[in-house]
C-alpha cells in the first residue's frame, strides 16, 4: 500500500509522486517509504497525483503496479519492531503501467485511501489488543510463579493492582474495537469510531506491555524474552496508519461535524 513518502507522512496530501497519462499508459515517477511487505509484494497499490491543479480529493489517483514492471525498484529497510513484516522504500523511475491498472476513477484516489485507512485503523487496533493480551497473560503467569520474600509476587498489592488495571484496559479496548468493527461491517462509515479505537488500543498496548516489562524485571531486558518483543512491537501502532496526534485531530473534528 504505497502512500507514505519521505515528505508526506501525516500530511498525506503532500505526495510528490506523479502519474502522467501517455496514450494507453500512465508514467509514474516518485518514491514511497516505510511500505509494509514492500520487499515481498507481487504488486503495489500506489497513490500519485494525476492532476496537481486539483485539490487532493480530485487530483490523486491509485494504481496497481506489478512487481516486475520496468522502472519499479525497492530497497529493504531495517526496523526494531514488527520484524516479521518486511518494510521497504519503493522507487518509480518512468514506470509505465497500463491505463487499466487505474483503480476506480481518476482523481478519486484520495477518497479511496481515506476509506482504506478507516478499516486499517480497526485492524491495527486488533493487533494492539493481541499484543497487550499476550503481555498480560505472560505477566499474570509470571507473578504466580515468581517467589520473592517467601511468596508469589502476585500477593503484593503493588503487583496485583497492575495486573487488574491491565485486564481492564484490554477489555475496554476490545469492546471499543468490536463496536467500530461492527459499524464498519454494517456500512456505517464513521471515521470517529475507527480513530477512537485505534488511538485507545495503541496507547493501551504501550501501557500494558510496559507494565509487563516492569513486572518481569531483569528477565524482560534479555533479548530472548517474548515480553520485550511485545513492548517493541506495540510502539509501531501509535505511528502507523495515522499517529496518535492525527487520530485526535480526526476525533475532535468529528465531534462537531456529526
Amino acid at each position: 500500500f504505497g502512500l507514505t513518502e519521505p515528505n508526506a507522512g501525516s500530511d498525506a496530501a503532500a505526495l510528490e509522486t506523479t502519474a502522467v497519462k501517455q496514450g494507453d499508459k500512465y508514467i509514474i515517477n516518485g518514491n514511497k517509504k516505510y511500505i509494509t511487505n514492500g520487499p515481498i509484494c507481487d504488486y503495489a497499490l500506489v497513490a500519485a497525483y494525476t492532476d496537481r491543479s486539483q485539490k487532493p480529493s480530485r487530483g490523486i489517483s491509485v494504481f496497481i503496479v506489478e512487481r516486475n514492471t520496468p522502472g519499479f525498484t525497492w530497497t529493504k529497510m531495517k526496523k526494531f519492531c514488527m520484524r516479521s513484516a518486511d518494510t521497504a522504500e519503493l522507487f518509480f523511475d518512468n514506470c509505465a503501467v497500463p491505463a487499466e491498472n487505474l483503480i476506480g476513477e481518476e482523481g478519486r484516489g484520495f477518497v479511496y485511501v481515506m476509506e482504506s485507512l478507516d478499516g486499517g485503523r480497526i485492524s491495527h487496533s486488533a493487533t494492539s489488543i493481541g499484543l497487550a493480551q499476550a503481555a498480560y497473560e505472560a505477566a499474570l503467569s509470571y507473578t504466580q510463579q515468581r517467589i520473592q520474600f517467601g511468596q508469589p509476587i502476585y500477593n503484593f498489592q503493588a503487583i496485583s493492582f497492575k495486573i487488574a488495571r491491565m485486564a481492564i484496559d484490554i477489555e475496554a479496548a476490545r469492546w471499543l474495537m468490536y463496536r467500530a468493527a461492527w459499524m464498519y461491517d454494517q456500512g456505517m462509515r464513521r471515521f470517529n469510531e475507527s480513530a477512537m479505537t485505534k488511538l485507545f488500543a495503541s496507547e493501551m498496548a504501550q501501557r500494558v506491555t510496559s507494565e509487563a516489562m516492569q513486572i518481569h524485571g531483569g528477565v524482560a531486558l534479555m533479548s530472548d524474552s517474548p515480553v520485550q518483543r511485545y513492548f517493541r512491537d506495540s510502539r509501531r501502532a501509535t505511528i502507523t496508519e495515522g499517529t496518535s496526534e492525527i487520530q485526535q485531530i480526526v476525533i475532535s473534528r468529528g465531534l462537531v461535524t456529526h
